[in-house]
């Protein structure tokens, strides 16, 4: 049997059933069964459609929607059956009113992102739509209403608004570099260049948008570099350096790199040009090279003069501006000087007749002795011309950086072996090397800031946005109080971002603690494996005895987070992370760097994921470095690691391959058991009440200081606020037991807060001292000699805990 048809509406869905239980007698439209045959198609036309769609009918414009269109009425839907257009929306009608009346007219009209103001949410918002309006006809072709068909683009238009931001902000950041940075499209038309990259050609952005890199370029200088094109467009980054001379018409040279920019499905739409001027290290590397080419061609000149005659060797010796001297080594295995020429008798300060026939130890001091008679032994051992450096004092008082050739000249007229030694003074050389290090590092420093500034900047919108929005009347409770924890955890985000900073520069003052590295990785573990999701299997192989560790057991686990973050995202959030604590004895050598005996705990996180590029491995720690897409990291994670590694002692070591994954192992002193403390009971969550707790508040900043008085005025504490360290001294002195806990900051001037501390620990025993920082040079090189320390920012709640906390401790 063919089942019932619904009465009128015919459609399905919740309008169509609300429509047919609705009383429409009690309208100026009246019942269904007496509307025209135009409006009953229409309405089934609109119900039955997926589309957000309503139609008005008639002159008055009775109102009509389907399902899709329902969330867009919002609080109105209880009141929008039975309705006209202009009742249901009177905010919105005035800017829809005459695009319905040219709809009434007979003219259709289609508006995309048009701003409408309406007030869905009890107050008036600015809202964004595309919309169509089309008549509607009857039977006769009359027209009796309009149909529109309209979707929200809100998210849209603010998502494209802050794009533009974030490029503009971009193009700031970028034309502030010194670097040239531009971006082409696959026919190698520009369709962005920053400030360094327009000055170079001397052209203003329209001057270069648009236009062809062949427009730009000679000829010539295209060919250079099609080739690097061709293979970036393919989807290889290439890099090649090339002279670029300077349109003032100075000789420059620079290090071009082109990296393909690939879309979601993996083609490349274009590729970016980054250039960076190498001329100055181009220039000392062509200096250094030619100075040891010069001594390469002077030592074997010098060795070929020495087989052809001795006269002609002895003119040539002398007149050579390289330190030049001869040794014999003796049938009993010792040497002793043969000859010197005149710039090495001038720089030890003595005669020819003073030298010659002498043991290495009777001129020179007994190191330098060691290693002429050892460079000696081992050119003798291996045939083989061998080279080195080294900082010498000479005789006449000169302190130089020489190079050095060593190389066997053959037997003399008894049988006994010769070995020749050329020194070059290269101090000047090395000085320019110095320079140019000097250089890269103020590089390191402008890339370091302009990656602060840009994150800070970005926190600081979002606490001002906040503010500014806090000062509206009328606000809502929950929107304040929304707005308020931006603030909060904002500036939560700002004071994490310091501690990164603060432990790649080995400045972040720890709070070191004796614990066992097996228990808090085991702990860490549950929160690791919601942190990289379930499609991560996490495995631990761990010792089955504890292995102590003495560092800042909270910067060990934010130092753990950030290794495995890394590892879920070189992942993909897919794979297997392995986890390993062991012990050996001793971190091995690692960038350049010796091996450091001792024994040390090691903890490895290895990952199944892409691996990194052996060109990337150097550069991992570095601030703000990351292979990450635009927004998902600061670059900062590895830094921090790397920083806390260091500063508690150890150090970090990296192994990869591209494809093969990663493992990343941090080396920690290994310490006894002892010194482990028990953790003090603590209070329930929230600010803890002073009960009349006498405390002294030594702070030099009168903002805060007047802050912490009244935080623990406010909660029951009894503060007495002093400006400095000698003015803390004098209030204890005056009252000895006036006070019940201590409270100072470490920066003052004068005297600083931890030697203000030993003062009071010594004259006071007893009183507890707790000490507040953000950052302090003898907290980082000294430590906090034993006090308590709170870091700024702080919070009314941990200020309150800690006071608590040394307080209950004296009790």
């Amino acid at each position: 049997m063919t089942p019932e048809r619904p009465a009128f509406p015919h459609a399905g869905g919740t309008t169509a059933a609300e429509m047919r239980a609705f009383d429409w007698s009690r309208t100026r439209i009246g019942p269904p069964d007496t509307w025209p045959a135009a409006l009953r198609t229409a309405v089934d036309l609109i119900l039955d459609s997926p589309e957000s769609m309503y139609l008005a009918w008639g002159p008055e414009l009775h109102f009509f929607f389907n399902d899709a269109y329902r969330p867009v009425l919002g609080p109105r839907l209880p009141v929008a059956l039975g309705t006209t257009l202009p009742e249901l929306w009177p905010d919105a009608w005035p800017a829809v009113r005459p695009f319905a009346l040219d709809a009434l007219a007979g003219r259709a009209s289609r508006h995309v992102d048009m701003p409408v103001v309406m007030a869905r949410r009890g107050e008036p918002e600015r809202t964004w739509w595309t919309f169509s309006y089309s008549p509607l006809r009857d039977r006769d072709g009359a027209v009796r209403g309009l149909l529109c068909i309209t979707n929200e683009t809100t998210d849209h238009v603010l998502a494209t608004r802050a794009q533009r931001e974030r490029e503009a902000e971009l193009r700031l950041v970028t034309d502030a570099l010194p670097v040239l940075i531009a971006f082409v499209d696959r026919d190698l038309t520009y369709r962005y260049a920053n400030r360094a990259y327009q000055d170079w050609f001397g052209l203003c952005p329209e001057g270069m948008i648009g236009r062809s890199v062949r427009d730009i370029v000679d000829a010539p200088s295209f060919e250079l570099r099609r080739g690097a094109f061709e293979r970036a467009l393919a989807g290889v980054p290439a890099r090649l350096e090339l002279d670029w001379p300077h349109p003032d018409g100075r000789r420059r040279v620079a290090d071009l790199r082109y990296l393909p920019r690939l879309t979601d499905d993996g083609l490349v739409d274009g590729l970016y040009i980054c250039a960076v001027d190498v001329t100055d290290r181009k220039d000392a590397e062509a200096l250094l090279r030619d100075a040891n080419d010069r001594l390469e061609r002077a030592v074997a000149e010098r060795t070929r003069d020495l087989a052809r005659s001795e006269a002609r060797f002895r003119a040539t010796f002398d007149a050579s501006p390289e330190m030049l001297l001869v040794l014999r080594c003796r049938p009993d295995g010792r040497f002793e000087y043969v000859d010197a020429n005149a710039a090495t008798l001038r720089l030890y300060g003595l005669e020819r007749a003073a030298v010659v026939g002498r043991r290495p130890a009777e001129i020179v001091d007994a190191a330098m002795a060691e290693a002429i008679e050892q460079r000696s032994r081992d050119c003798l051992r291996t045939g083989e011309t061998q080279r080195y450096e080294a900082l010498r004092d000479y005789g006449s008082g000169a302190r130089l950086a020489i190079s050095v050739a060593v190389a066997p000249i053959g037997p003399d007229a008894d049988g006994d072996p010769l070995v020749l030694f050329c020194a070059r003074d290269v101090t000047e050389h090395r000085a320019a090397e110095e320079a140019l290090r000097q250089s890269q590092k103020m590089e390191a420093v402008g890339q370091l800031t302009g990656g602060v500034a840009h994150d800070f900047n970005n926190l600081l919108t979002v606490i001002r946005s906040s503010v500014d929005l806090l000062k509206r009347p009328n606000l809502p409770e929950e929107r304040r109080r929304r707005y308020v924890e931006a603030i909060a955890d904002t500036a939560g985000r700002a004071a994490r971002l310091t501690g990164q900073l603060l432990a790649f520069a080995r400045r972040q003052p720890l709070q070191p603690e004796v614990f066992d590295a097996v228990e808090s990785v085991s702990a860490l573990r549950e929160m690791l494996r919601t942190l990289t999701g379930s499609r991560i299997r996490i495995d631990l192989g761990a010792p089955d005895h504890p292995c102590f560790v003495s560092a800042d057991p909270s910067q060990f686990d934010t130092a753990l987070v950030n290794l495995a973050v890394n590892a879920r995202d070189a992942m993909d959030g897919q794979g297997t992370l392995a986890i390993a604590v062991g012990v050996r004895g001793e971190v091995p050598a690692l960038r350049g760097h010796p091996a450091v005996p001792g024994e040390v705990v090691t903890v490895s996180l290895s990952d199944t994921g892409s691996g990194i590029a052996p060109s990337d491995l150097d550069r991992i720690f570095e601030p703000f470095f990351t292979t990450k897409g635009v927004g998902q990291g600061t670059g900062l994670g590895l830094s921090q690691v790397f920083g806390f590694a260091k500063q508690s002692g150890g150090d970090i070591g990296v192994e990869s391959a591209p494809g093969r994954g990663t493992t990343f192992t941090l080396f920690l002193p290994r310490v006894g058991a002892a010194g482990r403390r028990a953790a003090d009971a603590q209070p329930g969550a929230g600010p803890v009440e002073g009960h009349g707790t006498r405390v002294l508040v030594v702070e030099d900043n009168a903002e805060v200081g007047a802050f912490a008085v009244g935080t623990l005025t406010e909660l029951g504490y009894r503060p007495v606020l002093v400006a400095d360290a000698a003015a803390g001294l004098d209030a204890l002195e005056r009252d000895p037991d006036g006070f019940d806990a201590v409270f100072s900051d470490v920066v003052m001037p004068g005297m600083d807060g931890v030697s203000f501390a030993r003062l009071v620990a010594a004259r006071h025993p007893g009183l507890p001292v707790l000490l507040t920082s953000g950052y302090s040079h003898v907290l980082a090189q000294e430590g906090t000699s034993g006090f308590e320390l709170l870091r700024k920012p702080y919070s009314v709640e941990a200020l309150s805990r800690a006071l608590w906390t040394a307080a209950r401790r004296r009790r």
